[in-house]
């Protein structure tokens, strides 16, 4: 049974962890709270892979006074020697007689151990205190340390009657500004960002991230081209030296344009196909999960949506309803591609949430219940 000190204290170290959204890649993020006599005495979070992990900073704060504290951290400490000391020693070494976490890491290194590592050292631990709040906050990285491949956000916004341009192609803006800010802030937490071909040849957007106040991040670029038809003055070409940019193609792409597109900085990812001649999504994953990209946001066009739902690489849903009536058969949809035949076939969302930002209404949820509690159990 979680106590109401408990919890209070979790969310606390929670909201730390979340300050380091977007920058622990591949890493979780982590926060930790050193208390005695229902005081904070230490704190800290892990601000990306490298550095010391949450609990370091939080007893380093804490010091001495440590002894006989209790630790608060959010995700099970690790017991092994990666790029930093294990914590568990640490945290052994520190004095404090209680350790109270949030989940058990989903890493096979550490699942367990950690724990029962500092339960044979003499404390004692409370595990799973705010456990759903822990795994929805590292629901990317959950996935990808359990499946080596990253966890997918599909985001789309559109109006009212469905249509996510004019039958002239025009589609700025659909939604306000509200919505697109917070479509830049997805961009500053997630490790890429995909879209097709038929994207950057429509709009040739530049794909960075544009945030009015804050640190900001540009995710990697990717863009799923099969047959290298991505033009040389495109935005992210042009500027791949500076932007990471990944252009994924088939072996029907010509040579010569893949060598010019790699003189500019570009890396040319050479992908297997799927049954339609096309980039095979699934395979992109794996090979994005391999170079450590533990989270791609899809901001494509309706055959980029339609192909990622048809080969089950979308975790989660995140699409913005603008209050806008825009009408016409040739005006394109969200998700294109062939479409279920029947209704028992389509997509159902599952752990919904309806919110307003702005003008326009953004609903959120998870793929056939694939949230990060899913994974993991």
């Amino acid at each position: 049974m979680e106590s109401a000190t408990d919890k209070y204290y979790m969310q606390i170290a929670l909201n730390l962890a979340q300050r380091a959204q977007g920058r622990t890649s591949p890493n979780p993020m982590v926060g930790a709270l050193v208390v005695k006599n229902n005081k904070i005495i230490g704190q800290g979070y892990h601000t990306k892979a490298g550095t010391p992990h949450a609990e370091i900073h939080a007893l380093n704060e804490a010091g001495k006074d440590a002894r006989a504290a209790t630790l608060y951290v959010t995700l099970e400490p690790c017991c092994h020697q990666g790029r930093t000391e294990p914590c568990t020693k640490a945290i052994l070494n520190s004095g404090v007689e209680r350790v109270v976490v949030a989940m058990v890491d989903p890493n096979p290194l550490v699942r367990g151990k950690g724990i029962k590592c500092i339960k044979e050292g003499g404390l004692k631990v409370t595990v799973g205190v705010q456990e759903k709040e822990a795994q929805r906050l590292n629901e990317a990285f959950i996935k990808y340390i359990t499946t080596k491949m990253p966890f997918v956000i599909l985001k789309a916004a559109m109006s009212l009657d469905g249509k996510i341009a004019t039958r002239t192609g025009e589609s700025k803006w659909i939604t306000g500004p509200e919505a697109r800010n917070y479509s830049h802030q997805l961009r500053n937490w997630y490790d890429a960002i995909l879209v097709g071909v038929n994207t950057i040849l429509r709009d040739n957007p530049a794909l960075t991230t544009h945030l009015p106040e804050g640190e900001t991040k540009n995710p990697v670029r990717i863009v799923v081209d099969s047959q290298a038809r991505t033009p040389l003055e495109a935005q992210v070409v042009t500027s791949a030296k500076e932007t990471p940019t990944l252009i994924a193609v088939t072996n029907a792409a010509p040579v010569d344009k893949i060598n010019r597109l790699e003189k500019m900085g570009v890396e040319v990812l050479s992908v297997n196909t799927n049954n339609n001649g096309r980039v095979d999504l699934k395979a992109l994953m794996l090979e994005l999960g391999r170079r450590e990209i533990t989270s791609v946001l899809i901001e494509g066009g309706g055959e980029v949506h339609g192909s990622a739902l048809k080969a089950g690489i979308v975790d989660k849903i995140g699409w913005f309803i603008a209050p806008l009536i825009i009408g016409g058969q040739e005006a394109p949809g969200p998700v294109g591609g062939e479409g279920v035949a029947s209704i028992k076939e389509a997509f159902p969302l599952k752990q919904i949430t309806v919110k307003k930002c702005g003008q326009d209404i953004y609903v959120e949820g998870y793929l056939n219940g694939r949230r990060a509690s899913d994974v993991i159990c």
